[in-house]
């Protein structure tokens, strides 16, 4: 990677059941001098929305939760203005409701009160009718995250321990703040530890999940491979419901982006919290993933993991 600026965290690139290329370099934490290792745990940012996504479609398959469910079924006192705002909705960035930059008052590295927080989102005028535009947005997947608490019986994080990371083997996997669990990197921006995201509330299924390239291999395969979720909502997941505007990631599914990434056919998503940015990308054509976590701010990983797929996949 001469041509690339000096890369920190970890990368993994896999093709069939080949591994080509797996790094992991530079400070978890400058404070203590801890390296990076295959083991690190990164905030996996947005990269997180995959995961409640299919938290969702398991309730779907459940019959506890229908995709045409209004809104309000689920989160209670919602304004008139989010009338008409559906799962389906939420779950693809057309339910008009705003993005972190639209709620100046809300600090995201402070805890708060979830009702708070809910009533913070109720104020917010959509900023179009449900369906009619295209407009990412972190707080409908905090109330997706809301939803599945409602819907499945459990606390989001008990969920998706219990549902997802334990039965797919993701033993590094975790959401929330870390508490004293080890071996999690810490935030960087300038050379310095940054503070973090709130990732109990204010995060809580939109940027909450910490992983390594281990694990998020493990979860694109159990996807790929179908040993998680039926057929059809996976193909819902990875349908491109939605047209983004962004460049050849141009569609957005239900917790994944599509499009194309060096011209191949890409499922993907990417993460940029407080001192953290991430990106993972499946390649179906190709049968490869490509997996990009770091804690410091360069290189850009959507740019990272175009120049390993040229590389390592593509051999140009």
């Amino acid at each position: 990677m001469a041509d690339q600026p000096e890369f920190r965290g970890s990368a993994l690139v896999v093709r069939g059941t080949s591994t080509v290329y797996d790094v992991s370099q530079g400070s978890a934490d400058v404070r203590s001098g801890t390296r990076c290792t295959a083991r690190t745990r990164f905030q996996i940012a947005s990269v997180s929305k995959q995961f409640t996504a299919a938290a969702v479609m398991l309730l779907v398959e459940r019959g506890a939760v229908a995709l045409d469910d209004d809104v309000s079924r689920w989160i209670g006192d919602c304004p008139p203005s989010w009338r008409g705002i559906t799962v389906h909705h939420l779950l693809t960035h057309t339910s008009g409701l705003g993005h972190w930059e639209d709620f100046p008052e809300l600090d995201l590295t402070a805890w708060m009160p979830s009702d708070e927080l809910l009533k913070v989102f109720r104020e917010s005028a959509p900023k179009f009718p449900p369906g009619s535009g295209w407009y990412y947005s972190s707080p409908a997947y905090v109330l997706l995250a809301h939803l599945v608490e409602r819907a499945g019986g459990d606390p989001y994080r008990q969920f998706l321990t219990r549902q997802i990371f334990e039965p797919l083997g993701l033993h590094d996997t975790f959401a929330g703040a870390p508490g004293d669990r080890s071996e999690v990197a810490a935030g960087h921006a300038e050379g310095a530890v940054t503070p973090s995201y709130e990732l109990d509330v204010v995060a809580l299924g939109a940027g909450d999940i910490w992983s390594t390239t281990g694990d998020l291999l493990r979860w694109d395969q159990a996807l790929a491979t179908g040993a998680f979720l039926g057929d059809a909502s996976r193909r819902l997941m990875f349908t491109p419901h939605a047209p983004t505007g962004l460049g050849e990631l141009d569609a957005y599914g239900y917790g994944w982006q599509t499009g194309r990434i060096a011209g191949q056919p890409v499922r993907c998503h990417s993460g940029d919290n407080a001192g953290f940015k991430a990106f993972n990308a499946w390649f179906p054509d190709l049968s490869a993933y490509v997996i990009v976590l770091t804690n410091h701010a360069e290189p850009n990983p959507a740019t990272l993991t175009a120049h390993l797929t040229r590389a390592h996949l593509l051999g140009t």
